[in-house]
């Protein structure tokens, strides 16, 4: 006869067995909602033959995009870094992991890196056809 000190474990897993453990639901954390651009501009969506491109971004410490400005409607998360996105009239937004830049339409603009940590970027456009999303500034 086996002592009872050995039955535990089975009484246990048995116990187990027949209530299964439940499955691990998943989360969704809502980042951005929003209508409008940094400058309050309304969105604008492709009406017909939208592309969606998704990129990674990295802007090392030091470094600074040229001016430039995006025809259609252009999205970044900030991965990693703190990003500061300036004018030319000079208005500027600061930007950090986990933050969403709803980048300004027809308007001029450049961005740089603040600090000694690399920029980390996923960018999304969302064009009417297969056209770029970057005009640089002459």
């Amino acid at each position: 006869m086996l002592p009872a000190t050995a039955l535990l474990p089975a009484l246990a897993l048995a116990a187990c067995a027949g209530h299964p453990a439940e499955a691990p639901k998943p989360k969704v954390t809502e980042i951005h909602r929003g209508g409008t651009t940094a400058l309050g501009q309304k969105l604008r969506f492709p009406q017909k033959e939208g592309v969606l491109a998704a990129s990674i971004y990295e802007i090392p410490p030091g470094a600074r995009l040229p001016v430039h400005r995006h025809p259609q409607q252009r999205f970044a998360y900030v991965l990693a870094g703190r990003l500061r996105v300036s004018t030319p009239e000079g208005r500027s937004w600061e930007y950090g992991p986990g933050e969403v830049v709803v980048e300004m339409l027809d308007h001029w603009h450049s961005g740089e890196t603040i600090g000694a940590e690399t920029v980390r970027l996923l960018v999304v456009d969302q064009t009417e056809g297969d056209t770029g999303n970057v005009e640089l500034h002459p």
